[in-house]
């Protein structure tokens, strides 16, 4: 599944959140005062900083590092669990959140323990998780003293003590899983766990900068989590990205992640050494070297000069102190983030499947509190925005409620969740000058995935129709007049030809009928197709004209005068293989009524 995301560029990636006992000190010029830290562990009373509690809906993509699909996955929040798909998709409805914290988790065999905590936006929120492997970097044994290395320059100095999941002091063989972060790496925002949102020493809210992160797990010989024993440290190393050693404190604190409650939590030091920062731990989890920082939770809703929202848009923000971060819009053209408090940042809007150059650039800020900006982005370039909007039904041609749909375009697209009433909208920034793109529509609790279908936009609002996500059907014809009920016939009902040569226009045709005799319903769809391998957009045909190219429906819709119909087909496969066209458009018929008229063929070959 493709996603529009811009990859991150700055050498530190950031994330904030807000103190409310700010001041003006700069953060870098304190890190000699920060002292080392004994045991410290969630504040209960650190919740307060949440805000309300409320509910949101949100989808999860979870992938490994390869960018696969990773199906079967576990996603959490609070009491709501849901399974991935085999796109690796999960929709959370009405999940238990906070105001300004929400925490996901998500598990699979294989895989470390992943997460990621959000700034909920009022509409849909959409996550994506890049799971790492639960793979070994090295096997020592309880007693001996051990350094296991990743075997680019991240290590941990092991003394030998350990402890299961119950406190039991542990004897045996001890697997030792290493994943460093590099904050340089594009994937890091996808990988790490949490957000870069914490609580320090003293209890307090902070946003965090971090120049690096070590995930340390340790596994028995029966596979069994262990950790080390009540007393005993471990010493990390984690490595530092040559661009980020210049600007880099001497000391810095130490933060661990807590897998409970989704926050980083102040605990200990680290002190540059050469190239890296070693420090010493207490215990096991995701370790964090970090500068804190005070902010605010902004929420930024993006639209056009016409009003519209800017959906699966991807915007970065950037802070002459702390560097860049990035987001995706939601359907409402929202996206909320922890942002640096007292200082004037950098906003710039893109469209990577349309190039690299931002879209548009404007400043925000300074922000005292939290707050939600509305931004209306003139677009420059050769882009414009897109909507598309249809339904999605089931084999018997009943609405689905519980699903989504994923646009493929160019080298991005963007996924819209189905609505209760079967429906669904999105938005996407496309190019002028490419105006074809794909679909196709996920049934979550039926397990069914409707054909992907090839269209056309039809610039502002393309309308797809009916989805019929049904894999059981091997082939189907579906339309929709007016948006009106779905019509559809299956395989008994359909006949697909196609002539190579036809001897009435001396080139290459194809003819799809179908009939229902129970319902005396039917469709015929004739087409004049341009040379070997035929796809492409076809207009309706002119049949006064033997040499021209197009598609044409009869019989069943009465006249059609004045149509915009539109035809894409997608694929013309040998005898036995598919052949897939959509269409779409207007047309009035003899009284001068308007009709609106959508459809997708999805048939076999019959000769």
């Amino acid at each position: 599944m493709k996603t529009i995301k811009l990859l991150l560029f700055s050498a530190l990636i950031t994330c904030f959140a807000c103190d409310k006992n700010n001041d003006d000190t700069d953060p870098i010029d304190n890190m000699d005062d920060v002292g080392v830290i004994d045991m410290n562990e969630f504040d209960v009373n650190f919740v307060q900083n949440y805000g309300a509690t409320t509910t949101r809906d949100i989808m999860v993509e979870v992938m490994d590092t390869n960018g696969n699909a990773i199906a079967g996955a576990t996603i959490s929040v609070a009491e709501t669990n849901e399974l991935t798909d085999d796109q690796g998709i999960a929709i959370l409805r009405d999940a238990a959140v906070y105001e300004r914290f929400g925490y996901i988790k998500a598990s699979k065999d294989g895989f470390i323990h992943a997460s990621r905590s959000i700034a909920p936006a009022a509409g849909l929120n959409q996550v994506r998780i890049m799971m790492l492997p639960e793979t070994v970097s090295g096997t020592t044994v309880s007693g001996a003293v051990a350094t296991i290395s990743n075997g680019a320059g991240a290590s941990v100095l092991l003394n030998g003590n350990y402890i299961d999941a119950n406190g039991v002091e542990y004897a045996g063989d001890v697997d030792v899983i290493l994943h460093h972060l590099d904050p340089t790496d594009v994937n890091m925002p996808d990988q790490m766990p949490g957000m870069l949102y914490a609580q320090d020493a003293d209890g307090e809210e902070q946003g965090l900068v971090t120049l690096g992160m070590l995930a340390v797990e340790l596994r028995g010989a029966a596979g069994q989590d262990l950790n080390l024993m009540d007393g005993s440290t471990a010493t990390l190393t984690i490595p530092l990205d040559p661009s980020l050693i210049a600007n880099a404190p001497v000391t810095l604190p130490l933060w661990y992640f807590d897998e409970v409650n989704g926050v980083w939590i102040e605990e200990g030091e680290a002190t540059l050494q050469g190239a890296a920062y070693v420090g010493e731990v207490s215990h096991f989890s995701f370790w964090n070297c970090d500068i804190p920082t005070d902010a605010n939770v902004i929420c930024l809703v993006l639209s056009d000069e016409d009003g519209n929202p800017l959906a699966n848009t991807t915007i970065t923000i950037t802070s002459a102190t702390f560097g860049t971060t990035s987001g995706t819009t939601n359907i409402d053209g929202e996206v909320c983030g922890y942002m640096p408090s007292g200082e004037v940042l950098e906003l710039n809007v893109y469209n990577d499947t349309c190039g690299d150059s931002s879209l548009f650039n404007t400043n925000i800020g300074p922000f005292s509190s939290d707050e939600t900006v509305a931004i209306t982005v003139i677009l420059t370039g050769d882009v414009i925005t897109e909507t598309i909007v249809g339904t999605l039904s089931d084999c018997l041609g009943a609405l689905i409620s519980n699903g989504y749909a994923v646009v493929d375009y160019l080298d991005g697209g963007a996924t819209a969740v189905i609505g209760t009433d079967g429906s669904f909208e999105l938005s996407i920034i496309r190019c002028t000058d490419a105006i074809e793109f794909s679909i196709k529509g996920i049934d979550i609790d039926g397990v069914q995935q409707s054909a992907e279908q090839g269209y056309s936009f039809t610039t502002p609002l393309t309308n797809v129709g009916n989805l019929l996500a049904c894999e059981t059907i091997t082939e189907f014809i579906q339309y929709d007049l007016d948006t009106g009920a779905t019509t559809f016939f299956t395989t008994e009902d359909i006949s697909a030809q196609f002539s190579a040569n036809n001897p009435q226009t001396n080139g290459p045709s194809v003819t799809i009928s179908a009939y229902d005799d129970n319902t005396n319903e039917g469709i015929y769809l004739y087409g004049q197709l341009m040379a070997t391998p035929y796809v492409g957009v076809y207009d309706s045909l002119d049949w006064q004209d033997p040499d021209d190219l197009g598609f044409n429906i009869e019989e069943f819709f009465g006249a059609m005068n004045n149509d915009t119909m539109e035809y894409t087909l997608t694929a013309l496969g040998e005898i036995g293989e598919y052949i897939d066209i959509s269409f779409n458009g207007t047309y009035e018929d003899n009284a001068g009524t308007e009709h609106t008229l959508t459809g997708t063929v999805h048939v076999l070959r019959d000769n």
